[in-house]
């Protein structure tokens, strides 16, 4: 394959979070649905390779769970509120999987795996 890749690019079903209610919304919402928040760094050239690498390996329509996207750089809080409600320290980029307003699993950086993530929401 060449630079460029003549594949169409599927639009990601990512539901922005811009506020905090937002936020405590979503994880209230863990308890009947999984939740999968991204916290991407649009500065930082290894987060948006990590987002590409997950969006390319995710199937958006196997999976029973909503996407959560959190820019960092505008929305900081948030993050800073995701962390205290899971209780898992920030990092960027990162993945937070919640069910039932726990979290279930976290990775970082090239740790963040699709395929791992997957077979999370699969277990009960």
């Amino acid at each position: 394959m060449g630079f460029f890749s003549s594949k169409p690019k599927t639009i990601f079903p990512w539901k922005n979070i811009t506020s905090e209610e937002q936020l405590r919304q979503a994880w209230d919402q863990s308890s009947e649905l999984p939740a999968v928040f991204f916290k991407h760094s649009t500065r930082c050239s290894i987060s948006a390779m990590s987002l590409a690498r997950f969006e390319e390996k995710w199937n958006t329509e196997e999976h029973g769970c909503t996407l959560y996207f959190i820019d960092l750089i505008a929305f900081r809080a948030i993050s800073n509120a995701l962390e205290e409600m899971s209780g898992v320290t920030h990092q960027s980029p990162q993945i937070i999987v919640a069910k039932k307003q726990q979290s279930v699993y976290t990775a970082s950086h090239s740790a963040i795996d699709a395929r791992e993530i997957a077979q999370i929401l699969r277990k009960n």
